[in-house]
């Protein structure tokens, strides 16, 4: 069975010492032969400037770089601008989502969803872009049901998507459903599996909550039982998403993202773990 391939997902820093961070980190990473790493864009484009900093740092040291674009609360106009500042630096992936509307902001511009982005992306440059979606194994917190939220994914992928990337998950089995209910409607696109290292349990309990990632019950009461012991938390961490991501790659997965949270640290002993580091 070939390892699987490795992806890495940063957001663009804020300050020099994150900057500085962030290289180190990236370096590191590097080391695992990734197939591209990618960067945030803030709510209505509030992070552009950084993300094209931080892709382009990302491109100077050889690696692929998939800068997210977020198409709400955005004009055509201002999204043709990005696409064409990331053809002239010869960018060749983005990662097209909805996003979120900014806080304040009351209209959603002149894309309402993602599979618009995509098919705006594709009327303008063609095939030049390799184009990664988002997918939702557990439902997308906004959608009425999973059949309303599939029918969206399929619409991203009709619209021209070339893989797509979950959210990230703890319970497997919703991967693997999520890839059955894909290959039943003939999507035949890479399907990569979010993966999300945990170091603080109120962290992850904010981020779940918001996008709609289910923790399950057991996991809960362990990361629970740990109180501020944030060293037995990540332990603890490591070694559930270690057999997590040996479930998948058992299963058949092919592709793995990592949301590193700008750390490595984590990420690293999973993968030493999983022998896939270099």
């Amino acid at each position: 069975m070939s390892a699987p391939q490795l992806s890495f997902e940063f957001y663009p820093p804020k300050t020099p010492e994150g900057a500085t961070n962030l290289l180190a980190v990236q370096q590191q990473l590097a080391q695992c032969s990734p197939e591209f790493f990618s960067v945030t864009f803030g709510a209505g484009g509030s992070t552009r400037d950084k993300t094209f900093e931080t892709v382009l740092q990302i491109k100077n040291q050889g690696v692929a770089a998939a800068p997210h674009l977020s198409c709400v609360a955005s004009t055509k106009e201002s999204i043709r601008a990005i696409l064409n500042d990331y053809r002239q630096h010869d960018i060749r992936k983005i990662v097209a989502l909805r996003g979120d509307l900014p806080s304040g902001t009351m209209s959603a511009g002149e894309f309402r969803y993602a599979n618009e982005l995509v098919s705006f992306i594709r009327q303008e440059t063609g095939d030049y872009f390799d184009i990664h979606v988002a997918a939702y194994p557990e439902v997308h917190p906004q959608a009425a049901n999973g059949v309303v939220d599939f029918k969206n994914f399929q619409r991203k992928v009709d619209s021209g998507a070339n893989a797509a990337i979950t959210q990230y998950f703890y319970n497997v089995e919703a991967y693997f459903e999520f890839v059955n209910q894909c290959e039943k409607a003939g999507i035949t696109i890479p399907i990569a599996a979010g993966i999300m290292p945990i170091s603080q349990y109120s962290q992850l309990f904010r981020f779940s909550e918001m996008c709609g990632a289910d923790i399950p019950r057991w996991m809960r009461k362990r990361l629970e039982s740990f109180g501020d012991d944030r060293q037995s938390v990540q332990a603890f961490g490591v070694e559930v998403v270690t057999r997590l991501c040996e479930q998948l790659i058992d299963g058949g997965t092919t592709n793995l993202h990592f949301y590193t949270m700008n750390q490595s640290t984590l990420t690293l002993a999973i993968l030493n773990n999983l022998n896939l580091k270099s």
